[in-house]
């Protein structure tokens, strides 16, 4: 019973001495490590790459439909009904080709009605003319007379005139799209007779934004790919001044080739437009980066291993690359690295994956 009081208390005493050991030992507290300040530090390893500038001509891609330069409604210019139909669907007309014909309607009869008359002044004319040189008229009536017969050449003019007018011709050269009329139909003054589309030459109509509006000039080449798989060269030949109400883009035209007439009307198409060139520099998308303000930039180093913030402007977009402007020749890009450094602060550049990757 002794032996064991004598353990207990030996155990107190020992848990005693342990737990105040700690004690002891915290409170001479070790001494932190000393930090090694900025100066000391290695500087941090960035990628770099030396800036290239080049005249780089840029290019817009834009959706357009194909148009026909001249598309002319052929409207009838006088009433009558449609005796004769001289084109189909699909034909292909000259200027001047008959289209259709309408009923005369006496038209040719008040034709030999005026020409009658005229024949008919011009005789009273010619001999109220030979009397008054012999005497026998007076010279003043004569004037009468002579505005009576130019009064019939008119009237005579005039009804040729309207039965032209049953000659329904074309004004331009062209394919028959439509033909809204048939034989024996009634029509007025100015319906549609037919629908002329001029194959050659044909336009793509595109919209540009206001921002890509600079560069674009009259003239300027053009590569346009149909949704038909086919590709055609043009050239502009058209620049709104005036932007659309609602959309605030502007309209352009690509001028381009179509004398086989297989291109139709409103196929849709990208349209390529080559801008005027640019001395610009093509540099990595994953380098493009921002500063604090949030502005678009780069990251370069400057003579003495310095990180500068380049601001820069977009002018052409590749898949893995941009070309911008703002950077000069010789410039060291960062192109690795330029997200965990910032300006001022020294680093050490590599022009390797190889020497990044080294301890």
């Amino acid at each position: 019973m002794k032996f064991a009081r004598l353990t207990a208390v030996g155990v107190i005493l020992f848990t005693a001495l342990w737990i105040g050991s700690g004690y002891l030992r915290s409170s001479t507290p070790t001494p932190p490590p000393a930090r090694m300040s900025e100066a000391e530090r290695p500087p941090f390893r960035v990628l770099v790459e030396i800036v290239k500038v080049e005249t780089h001509a840029r290019r817009l891609a834009l959706t357009g439909r194909t148009q026909s330069d001249q598309r002319v409604l052929v409207s009838a210019r006088t009433n009558g009904i449609v005796k004769r139909l001289a084109v189909k669907r699909g034909a292909v007309v000259q200027p001047g080709d008959l289209i259709a014909e309408l009923s005369d309607e006496a038209r040719e009869a008040k034709v030999a009605e005026a020409k009658a008359r005229l024949s008919q002044r011009a005789a009273e004319l010619d001999a109220r003319q030979q009397l008054a040189q012999r005497g026998n008229f007076p010279t003043l009536n004569l004037e009468q007379l002579r505005a009576e017969k130019e009064a019939a050449e008119a009237s005579l003019a005039s009804a040729e005139a309207e039965l032209a007018r049953t000659r329904i011709t074309a004004p331009i050269s062209g394919i028959v799209n439509e033909l809204p009329v048939e034989m024996g139909q009634g029509v007025q003054m100015g319906a549609t007779i037919a629908d002329l589309i001029a194959p050659d030459p044909m336009l793509a109509v595109t919209e540009v934004p206001e921002r890509r509006l600079a560069g674009l000039r009259l003239g300027d080449p053009a590569t346009l790919k149909l949704v038909t798989g086919e590709t055609r060269e043009g050239r502009i030949s058209f620049i709104a001044r005036r932007p659309s109400g609602q959309t605030r883009t502007y309209r352009v035209d690509v001028t381009f080739a179509n004398g086989d007439g297989a291109i139709a009307d409103g196929i849709a198409a990208e349209v390529l437009l080559t801008l005027a060139p640019v001395a610009a520099s093509r540099v990595p998308r994953s380098a493009l980066t921002f500063s604090p303000e949030g502005q678009l930039g780069l990251r370069i180093v400057d003579e003495g291993d310095i990180v500068r913030f380049r601001p820069v402007e977009l002018v052409d977009d590749e898949t893995t690359h941009l070309w911008v402007t703002g950077l000069e020749q010789g410039m060291r890009l960062i192109t690795r690295g330029q997200d965990f450094i910032r300006e001022g602060q020294k680093v050490e550049p590599v022009t390797s994956v190889e020497a990044l990757a080294k301890p």
